[in-house]
């Protein structure tokens, strides 16, 4: 079995959740089993370390972007990895000090994140991680927020991507997504598996 499809066996759909029409995949599954947890981290540290650093303009990635709260759980872990700095994209008021804003329209819902107004220098290279990508709103508010402070984006990096959302054709930065949901109800068989 491909670490991918090992991964996949960990996502769980929710229907109904958060709200009546949304179906909600639940990544925490892979969080209580430390060998798929590791699966997970060593597949991503190994497509960043293999197609995006060769290809970033400082040979490195100097930030990794979690967006919160599940890119919480993944950022810090990644960035360690690499050597690079973490930065999270907070919900609005959850911050100290100067931040920048973006709103944002999501599936179920408008919202705005912030972040920290000195955290990424102008000129450095970012990967933005998040557990799953739906509409792309979110991202695409990390994605300004990054830019407002001259950041550049090398990589989103997602676990799951809920493909009929068409999410990822809002980005300006190539997207990897792990896995494929093909409809809010299954998961796709399908899988990007390099």
């Amino acid at each position: 079995m491909s670490d991918v499809a090992y991964i996949k066996t960990f996502l769980n759909i929710h229907s109904d959740f958060p709200k009546k029409g949304v179906a909600f995949c639940d990544i925490f599954p892979l969080f209580r089993n430390p060998l798929a947890f590791e699966a997970l981290i060593t597949h991503l540290i190994h497509r960043l370390t293999s197609y995006v650093i060769p290809t970033s303009p400082n040979g490195k990635i100097d930030v990794i972007v979690g967006l919160d709260a599940r890119g919480f759980l993944l950022g810090p872990v990644i960035a360690l990895r690499l050597g690079a700095a973490f930065v999270p994209v907070r919900k609005v008021g959850k911050l100290p000090g100067e931040c920048v804003h973006a709103t944002y329209e999501k599936e179920y819902g408008t919202d705005e994140f912030e972040m920290q107004a000195d955290s990424i220098a102008p000129g450095q290279t970012v990967v933005i991680v998040d557990d799953i990508i739906a509409t792309g709103g979110s991202a695409v508010a990390a994605e300004e927020l990054v830019a407002k402070q001259g950041g550049n984006v090398l990589q989103y990096l997602f676990i799951a991507e809920v493909t009929f959302l068409k999410g990822a054709a809002k980005l300006n930065a190539p997207v990897y997504s792990m896995v494929q949901l093909s409809d809010e109800r299954t998961q796709d068989e399908r899988t990007q598996d390099e």
